[in-house]
């Protein structure tokens, strides 16, 4: 394994490995021990883009989606949820996309409202969420709607999760729209892209002694940061000319991750 980089030898694994479930490392430093595979299809949930092999979860995020997917088909206009990306079969790197999504603890769900849960293999190729952004993601669009609030708050209301990240102007429209409780708020965190769909992150389960959570979000429900992301991007401030130029991508080794993953590679 010396000197290959670690997404070609995880991206290499078809299945989950013979072992208990346990996420090791972080969310971006990391691999999944024992993890178990989101059901293609369930009664209020398809998983999507099948052939990427991502539908991979710790077991707590399948019973997750599959209470999300529940509060989800009773929204008007919902039949459930469509499910992007989780994880590979032993979590870590990813060959294209994601930096995290590497202990089987995040997911992204489509901000696109299930017709239907009759998907074939094929549609779940072919067809695409539908972006929520207007004005580069300081504002929503008219697709967005209640029942996307609703969803998101179930889902950050939800003491097994961490954060949700999604774009600015949606958490914008959601503080301003929210006249009930807003402490669920605090985890909706702005972030780029995140207008196809949403980013849930599950907390680590408290018996993962190998699992190490991100810190907490601030305190406060981050309306007002959120504000200034937007402000951002309607007035993008003038470049920074001593800001030094960002460092080229370096992939990770097998030594950067967690010594259980050498193990995580070689079960069966």
């Amino acid at each position: 394994m010396k000197g290959v980089e670690a997404r070609r030898l995880f991206a290499a694994k078809p299945n989950g490995s013979a072992q208990s479930p346990a996420p090791y490392g972080g969310y971006s430093k990391g691999c999944l021990a024992g993890g178990v595979q989101l059901p293609e299809t369930g009664p209020t949930w398809q998983a999507m883009r099948l052939s990427r092999n991502r539908n991979w979860a710790y077991p707590e995020t399948v019973s997750y989606i599959r209470d999300l997917s529940t509060f989800a088909a009773r929204q008007p206009g919902w039949k459930g949820l469509y499910v992007g990306d989780i994880s590979q079969p032993r979590g870590g790197p990813m060959m294209t996309g994601h930096r995290s999504h590497q202990l089987g603890l995040d997911m992204d769900i489509w901000m696109l409202p299930p017709d239907r849960l009759d998907l074939s293999v094929a549609e779940r190729e072919s067809i695409s969420s539908v972006s929520m952004r207007r004005a580069g993601g300081a504002f929503v669009n008219d697709k967005w709607t209640r029942q996307h609030h609703e969803i998101l708050k179930a889902a950050a209301s939800d003491p097994r999760v961490a954060r949700i990240f999604v774009f600015p102007g949606a958490k914008v429209q959601m503080c301003n729209d929210e006249k009930g409780d807003r402490a669920w708020l605090r985890k909706i965190r702005p972030w780029w892209g995140h207008h196809y769909h949403f980013h849930v992150r599950l907390k680590c389960p408290s018996d993962a002694a190998g699992c190490v959570d991100q810190a907490a979000p601030p305190a406060g429900d981050g309306c007002a940061e959120a504000e200034d992301w937007v402000q951002n991007i309607l007035n993008p401030p003038p470049p920074d000319p001593d800001a030094p130029k960002p460092k080229p991508r370096q992939e990770l080794q097998m030594a950067d991750l967690p010594r259980q993953c050498v193990n995580v590679l070689q079960s069966q």
